[in-house]
């Protein structure tokens, strides 16, 4: 063979080889990620050619699946009072993908998970479809109603609802809301013109909103005075004078109206809700020690509950103008609705915060029980003498305070109102806000926060009193029946 040609053959060969070497790593190294790529439209074939478990609430699914027909995907999602739960269930669309427990469990839903390997091999021996599995919440069906119901008609909004001694999610509401069946086929017109609605329909208030928390963040700052001994008898008279000008500047510090607040007492300044106590509280207190108590709630920190929920804020540099303000829920500090009902629910504990989740258990599609969830302890932000202290204080707020339209006839109910500051110099509605817990002999079986954004009514008329505090009350009586 003369020169050239083998030159020739040496470079074919090394094609051939470089042909081989890329033909075996990607059937054996890169096999199972080319599989799993979703860019690669059998993984969506795949995921859609039987039907999906189901998300499971009081014992019903509130999904389901429906053949399609005339497409290479089968089968698709399905939901029963689709904008009540979509909270709750995200959405699995065949053309736009997947979001919250819809995603996070979709293993367990299209019956792909690893810990279904067995049941999917038995099912292949004997000739049965592969069935996906089910995941099963915690939510309370008549309390999650209560709450949608709720926020209806009141515009923009979310409610969080919590057992306090496990941390179940019995409530998780946001409106406006939106139906994941309009968009779970291959046609996704309707995702574009909720994705581009200036309501944010698809927005998940309840865990992914942060808001000025306002008067109702001044139960944690009641809480970080008893912790760190600023002060311990709710009813004795506070260093309080009246006016108040903050430390460093010669502005005072306003309360809402004529209210009796020139060194009252905690539980009176809790009652009427004085900005200058708990202002005054969280200067002298120092930012360190109120940054402290707010952490231990949960501030600071993402949740997940599975489905991610953004870290409530309380703002880690600030002087001591800006301290006093952060303790009464303005200047930077911001919370989610699972914020505040995990800051009423460690107080309605006796301070024993429970980490917030919402699936308690996951099933195969035999029904067999794959993982169940056990309650965890999160922290414990105050003791048990002074979570009861406070108790006592919200529980005046209710029977004689700005929360009396949370009252629940034969069950004590603490809670504390809060009307926060919105817009550039409080131009626009503020929010109006209410946190709260029943308690009954048996234990308090429910924490609540309700946040009404955007209500249509008069700016006078707005307040976490008269909005927010009824939901709360429907919401809290929901659970209680429910336990009957």
């Amino acid at each position: 063979m003369n020169k050239p040609l083998r030159r020739i053959a040496i470079f074919c060969g090394l094609l051939v080889l470089a042909l081989l070497a890329r033909d075996n790593w990607l059937q054996y190294v890169q096999a199972d990620t080319l599989a799993k790529d979703e860019k690669n439209p059998r993984v969506t074939i795949e995921r859609y050619a039987t039907p999906r478990g189901d998300i499971i609430v009081d014992g019903k699914p509130v999904t389901g699946s429906k053949e399609t027909g005339g497409s290479d995907l089968k089968y698709k999602r399905t939901y029963k009072e689709g904008p009540m739960w979509s909270p709750v269930t995200g959405f699995a669309s065949q053309t736009v993908g997947a979001t919250q427990l819809e995603s996070i469990e979709d293993g367990i839903l299209t019956g792909n998970d690893d810990r279904l390997f067995f049941r999917r091999s038995l099912d292949l021996l004997t000739g049965e479809k592969k069935e996906g599995g089910n995941v099963v919440t915690t939510l309370n069906s008549d309390a999650q109603k209560a709450a949608y119901k709720g926020l209806k008609g009141l515009g923009k909004g979310a409610v969080a609802a919590l057992d306090p001694s496990t941390g179940a999610i019995l409530a998780l509401a946001s409106a406006p809301s939106y139906d994941p069946s309009s968009f779970a086929g291959s046609d996704g017109s309707a995702f574009q013109k909720l994705d581009k609605n200036k309501d944010q329909p698809m927005l998940n208030r309840a865990l992914r909103e942060t808001y000025p928390p306002g008067s109702t963040f001044k139960a944690v700052t009641a809480a970080a005075a008893l912790e760190h001994d600023l002060y311990s008898d709710i009813d004795a008279p506070t260093k309080s004078p009246l006016p108040w000008t903050m430390p460093d500047t010669t502005q005072p510090l306003p309360n809402e109206g004529n209210i009796p607040c020139k060194n009252a007492s905690l539980r009176e300044a809790l009652r009427v809700s004085c900005n200058t106590v708990f202002g005054k509280i969280g200067s002298d207190l120092g930012k360190d020690k109120m940054l402290e108590t707010a952490e231990k709630f949960g501030f600071n920190e993402q949740q997940f509950v599975p489905v991610r929920s953004n870290a409530s804020v309380f703002p880690k540099k600030m002087d001591r103008p800006q301290t006093a303000l952060s303790s009464i829920g303005q200047f930077e500090t911001a919370a989610t609705p699972l914020q505040m009902a995990m800051v009423a629910s460690a107080i309605a504990n006796d301070g024993k915060l429970m980490e917030p989740y919402m699936v308690s258990e996951l099933q195969a599609p035999n029904l067999d029980v794959i993982e169940k969830h056990s309650p965890k302890e999160m922290s414990q932000p105050l003791s048990e003498e002074n979570a009861q202290k406070l108790q006592d204080m919200m529980q005046t707020v209710v029977n004689e305070g700005t929360g009396k339209n949370a009252k629940i006839p034969g069950v004590t109910v603490g809670g504390k109102t809060g009307t926060a500051q919105h817009g550039v110099d409080n131009s626009e509605n503020p929010y109006a806000w209410f946190i709260s817990y029943a308690k009954t002999d048996s234990g308090s079986p429910v924490a609540v926060a309700v946040v009404v954004e955007d209500s249509k009514a008069g700016r006078d008329d707005i307040s976490g009193g008269g909005l927010a505090a009824p939901i709360a009350k429907d919401v809290m009586q929901a659970v209680l029946d429910s336990k009957k």
